[in-house]
């Protein structure tokens, strides 16, 4: 009788997600929610026109070849499509969804600049597909750049590497690729293999399959141990002291999500406790924040503790805030959550500094005074954070990726450029934008934005741009296979030799 009930309710919300994913939307009321999101952007966003893009052109040229009906799941492509160019790299459309269960048989992994084809053991070992012709060439005749330029909508903006890590992992989702491309998906799809000075190849045809005969898309290593771990999973001991650990006099903390300190009291508590321990007898510190894709900035001050000098004040970061000006108190109080406060709100000594950094300081956008705010900053104030903690006077190697994100690719903006400081690894994939939800009203997009332009020290915003690396070290072939971890074993062999 269970058995019949749960097929009862699975059957009727399979019937109801199936006429959710069907709507149509008639032409009247594709034009009151387009309207409606200009409306929005327009007074909303904090990133709009900024890079030069002007959606309009798009809404308009839309407007004019609407027909009849459209299905929900275009109306939302083409929404995903036309956010993804303003450069708001928090931003996100949601509430419709493209058919995508068919895929192909391989995972896909970056290496460098090419797309190498793998496949995963029944021991759970990654292994080369072809080892004579390793890397994708082309697909059905489109060239891998060309193909993953367009499959990725929503990504276009990001910094070059994240999106190109980012859209080589989804190149397994055929049938939704074929689908960004308006393509039909064939039965066979015809796949271009190449050695690596792309000059000799080899063709195989391959059809598409379901879900289970294919590969989960590729990720690091340690980047799969974290993947299903939950903010709460950090207040447990098992979890929390695997992040920590020693190696010849070399301290090394992994950070796989940038928790928040009400939420996760025991990571906190790990952090400081650790530092302690590592005080007299460590060379040197590694911070891992590769692959953390953000939360708060609680871990970022935690650590800055250590790393600032008693003496020194640093301004790390400078923010506007789109809105209603003056702003209001609920702004105002997400501005102080980060720890960005206006120039009255700092002590002498720190607008000294805050007027110090200014006479140097060129942002890349000029914003108009009555859309944004007056500057908010970021400070590193020595003399505030000694009273807490200590000063760590040696070496500290921020290590990230181009998957660190949002709160992950401030932390590594912030203590760029700090004494005794360095970033290893790769770009990050900035992002920084205290963002807010919206809600179209016939098709029930749920949209959420930016409402916050972040600046880095250089004048260079977050979004699109990203932390570059004083040390750069890229993974290897090795590192992608999961036979090891070689940017951290680089890392620690250049701060052996040092």
């Amino acid at each position: 009788m269970k058995s019949k009930i749960f097929l009862s309710i699975f059957f009727s919300l399979t019937l109801i997600a199936s006429k959710a994913q069907t709507k149509i939307l008639t032409k009247q009321q594709l034009k009151q929610d387009i309207e409606s999101l200009r409306e929005i952007l327009n007074e909303n966003s904090s990133y709009v026109y900024l890079n030069g893009y002007d959606f309009n052109k798009d809404f308009e040229k839309y407007l004019k070849n609407l027909k009849d009906s459209t299905k929900l799941e275009d109306f939302g492509s083409f929404l995903t499509e036309t956010i993804g160019k303003i450069g708001d790299r928090h931003s996100s459309v949601r509430g419709f969804e493209v058919k995508d269960s068919l895929y192909l048989p391989f995972i896909f992994a970056p290496e460098n600049e090419k797309v190498i084809i793998l496949k995963r053991n029944t021991d759970k070992t990654l292994e080369i597909v072809n080892l004579k012709f390793p890397y994708l060439k082309s697909i059905d005749g489109i060239s891998t750049d060309d193909f993953l330029q367009k499959i990725l909508p929503n990504g276009i903006s990001a910094p070059q590497k994240a999106y190109f890590t980012t859209a080589v992992r989804e190149i397994r989702d055929v049938q939704r690729n074929y689908k960004m491309l308006n393509k039909e998906l064939p039965k066979e799809i015809k796949l271009t293999f190449s050695d690596a000075s792309f000059q000799n190849d080899t063709i195989i045809s391959v059809s598409p399959v379901a879900r289970m005969q294919t590969f989960q898309p590729w990720d690091e290593k340690f980047e799969s141990e974290f993947k299903l771990t939950k903010e709460a999973d950090y207040n447990k001991p098992e979890i929390v002291n695997k992040l920590f650990s020693i190696k010849n006099n070399i301290a090394y903390i992994q950070i796989p999500a940038m928790v928040a300190k009400e939420d996760a009291p025991l990571l906190l508590e790990k952090i400081n406790s650790f530092m302690e321990s590592i005080r007299n007898d460590s060379k040197a510190l590694i911070i891992d924040v590769r692959s953390n894709g953000g939360g708060t900035r609680d871990i970022t001050y935690e650590f800055a503790k250590y790393f600032v000098h008693p003496d020194s004040i640093f301004v790390v970061n400078a923010t506007k805030q789109r809105g209603l000006i003056p702003l209001s108190e609920e702004n105002i109080e997400s501005l102080h959550s980060r720890n960005l406060y206006s120039f009255s709100e700092l002590d002498k000594q720190e607008q000294k500094s805050v007027t110090k950094f200014l006479k140097t300081f060129k942002p890349m956008y000029e914003l108009d005074n009555k859309k944004y705010s007056e500057y908010y900053f970021g400070l590193l104030n020595g003399k505030k954070l000694a009273k807490q903690s200590f000063y760590y006077n040696k070496p500290v190697y921020i290590l990230a990726n181009e998957k660190s994100f949002s709160a992950a690719s401030v932390f590594v903006a912030v203590f760029k450029n700090i004494p005794n400081v360095k970033i290893v690894g790769v770009t990050t994939d900035g992002s920084s934008g205290n963002s807010d939800r919206f809600e179209l009203p016939n098709s029930e997009i749920r949209l959420k934005l930016s409402t916050m332009v972040s600046f880095q020290k250089d004048g260079k915003i977050l979004d699109g741009y990203g932390t570059e690396p004083d040390i750069k070290i890229e993974r290897d072939i090795n590192q992608i296979l999961w036979k090891s971890d070689t940017q951290i074993d680089k890392l620690r062999s250049i701060i052996l030799k040092n």
